[in-house]
């Protein structure tokens, strides 16, 4: 017996064994997880037939919000689209309306009145051919009957039209469908989108087809009081998005041959209806690439919405999650239900894939991939239901591309490591990073101070391939440390290497790890290889949160490294698997000085913490301290 669902404040409220307990609801509308704003707006947008424009990124659930749209559109009388041969000007078709399901009866008739008169002229034929041939043989000229008849034969043939009556085309055909019609036209040419006139290489010497026979429908004729979908909108071609803008405003758009140099060109139908609501979306980059007026006309006419990545973690959210897992088994119908413990792995890493343990990502696409991949591995072990263990496994199974690649450069540069893990070092810190989706990876910094070359002051040299975001990372180090530290830098010039950075750094996350590799190196004092450090550092010494802690802490652990620093402010975004909680020890800082303290050893540490400490009580109430009155 399956068990709805019910909202509620406790976690008691989960009341399911396994996905198999999950009743899945009938209507696409209620089949989208988290996106209740957008729901609510593609509600009032279908019950009043506006425009949707959709934002976000990619597998949020867009298109199934379009499709959904088709469901809600009231009930509309769909048509049936035909082309009819126009006798006073055969290059310009004539267009008819008919209720859904009469154009094929219209185009049978129009056909068995066609086969009645083409039977009558063969028969005329046979007849004509049959009395030569009579004649010539009681002259006993059979040779002369033969070539006689063969010559009436082809002059009769090609004299005579093929038929009086022209069959129409059904053009668009709605026969027996109960709800409006969705078209997705993504990435559609415009032949395809407006329309198109197939092109006739025999149109001279009345061997040609006739012109309405040529006329093909594009979707927006085919999505006639439907829904027209169009993802990534800002990729059509400008010419396309005006001509589509048109067709919007006029809810009637001709058809004609979309290539100049084909004999098509030379068509054009009476308008075509085309009365659409368009759902066109993308993530928010497409919006350059979108007509002003087009997006403009949406606006005016509809609706803007954007889309969530991520949900609050909560009872009732956990709750659509595991109903998220009932839909993915049902509409793949090849894998097993999911256990508690299995949909228990599922919510883990929907927490880990949002990057904060408040909440449960919105890219369900991407989890599906999860669930089907778990659903396979228990497929093939002949399992009744899918376990933990299977989630586990799957997600080393269902990694991205873009992941797989990561991985494989992480194996590659752990062959050649260039980082310790143990015992200390002046200027040598090991920072963390993120490579591919979700990846963690040892970032290596050295750091060396040098007198400066330059009479003015000196200079922080980077190397390492840095994106620009990284670049300003590094300069506001100086600042920072000619403040916090009272160290003149402008006799130095700091030079920084990010080691193995072959593909690029971006991001200041590693803003933490250059200033404590930098203040080892002008204060001459060993760095702590053991540690591990990740974290945004403020000009004025605090350390903000950054992304991909988890990942970053993961790698840490598989490098040896025994502790790792990260911002207080991400302790909440902590989500590691429990065969690393063992390995390593997660230390929460503040402060600039906290890092100090817990990244450096050695002779001369507590009198720079100290002095440290000091400044930095006194720079949030405004006291900017002289650096050469603390100079150490």
């Amino acid at each position: 017996m399956k068990t709805t669902i019910k909202a509620s404040n406790s976690e008691d409220s989960v009341a399911y064994e396994t996905s198999e307990d999950i009743e899945v609801p009938d209507r696409l509308v209620d089949q989208i997880i988290g996106q209740e704003e957008a729901v609510e707006t593609i509600k009032k947008a279908a019950r009043q037939r506006r425009n949707v424009l959709l934002i976000g990124e990619p597998g949020v659930g867009k298109s199934m919000l379009a499709q959904s749209m088709a469901e809600l559109l009231p009930p509309e009388e769909l048509q049936d689209i035909l082309v009819y041969p126009n006798l006073e000007d055969s290059n310009n078709p004539l267009i008819g309306a008919l209720p859904a399901g009469e154009g094929k009866q219209i185009v049978m008739n129009h056909k068995a009145k066609s086969k009645g008169q083409e039977e009558k002229k063969n028969m005329f034929m046979i007849l004509i051919i049959g009395l030569i041939l009579v004649i010539g043989f009681m002259l006993q000229q059979y040779f002369v009957a033969i070539i006689a008849a063969g010559i009436v034969f082809l002059a009769l043939n090609q004299m005579r039209p093929k038929t009086t009556v022209m069959v129409p085309k059904l053009l668009v055909n709605n026969e027996n469908k109960k709800i409006a019609p969705f078209i997705d036209a993504t990435g559609a040419h415009a032949g395809a989108l407006l329309g198109d006139v197939r092109h006739d290489p025999y149109q001279s010497g009345g061997l040609g087809t006739p012109a309405h026979e040529r006329v093909e429908s594009g979707m927006i004729h085919r999505s006639h009081n439907g829904v027209l979908y169009i993802d990534e909108i800002g990729t059509m071609k400008m010419r396309t998005q005006q001509e589509l803008l048109t067709a919007m405003q006029e809810g009637m758009y001709s058809i004609t041959g979309q290539s100049e140099t084909s004999s098509g060109a030379m068509v054009r139908s009476q308008a075509v209806p085309c009365d659409f609501v368009l759902v066109a979306s993308g993530n928010i980059q497409v919006l350059e690439g979108m007509h002003i007026a087009l997006r403009s006309r949406i606006r005016g006419y509809g609706y803007e919405v954007y889309m969530k990545d991520s949900m609050q973690d909560t009872p009732e959210n956990r709750q659509k999650l595991a109903q998220f897992v009932a839909q993915e088994v049902k509409k793949d119908g090849r894998i097993p239900h999911f256990s508690k413990e299995a949909m228990d792995e599922i919510m883990l890493e929907a927490q880990r894939r949002a990057g904060k343990k408040d909440s449960l990502t919105l890219k369900l696409r991407d989890l599906g991939g999860l669930v089907r991949a778990a659903g396979d591995i228990a497929k093939g072990e002949a399992a009744d239901y899918v376990t933990m263990d299977h989630v586990v496994k799957a997600k080393k199974l269902a990694r991205t591309l873009e992941q797989q690649i990561a991985d494989r450069y992480i194996v590659q540069k752990k062959k050649y490591r260039v980082f310790q893990s143990e015992g200390g070092q002046i200027g040598s810190v090991n920072g963390l990073a993120i490579i591919g989706d979700r990846s963690g990876i040892l970032l290596p910094i050295a750091a060396e101070a040098a007198p400066a070359q330059s009479k003015q002051e000196g200079r922080i040299i980077a190397t390492g391939k840095l994106g620009e975001i990284a670049k300003e990372a590094v300069q506001n180090v100086s600042a920072l440390i000619k403040k916090h530290t009272g160290t003149d830098i402008s006799n130095y010039d700091i030079h920084i290497q990010f080691l193995q950075a072959y593909e690029g750094v971006e991001g200041d996350s590693a803003s933490v790890s250059v200033a404590t590799a930098v203040v080892s190196a002008l204060e001459e004092i060993p760095v702590d290889q053991s540690v591990a450090l990740t974290g945004s550092l403020s000009i004025r010494g605090y350390v903000l949160p950054v992304g991909g802690v988890t990942g970053k802490i993961e790698a840490a652990a598989e490098a040896g490294i025994k502790k790792v620093l990260i911002p207080k402010s991400n302790m909440q975004d902590v989500m590691i698997e429990s065969r690393y909680k063992d390995k390593i020890e997660i230390i929460p800082v503040e402060t600039l000085s906290d890092v100090l303290k817990h990244a450096l050893i050695g002779k001369g540490k507590k009198g720079l913490v100290d002095q440290m400490q000091k400044i930095s009580e006194m720079v949030p109430r405004g006291i900017i301290p002289n650096p050469s009155t603390n100079k150490s």
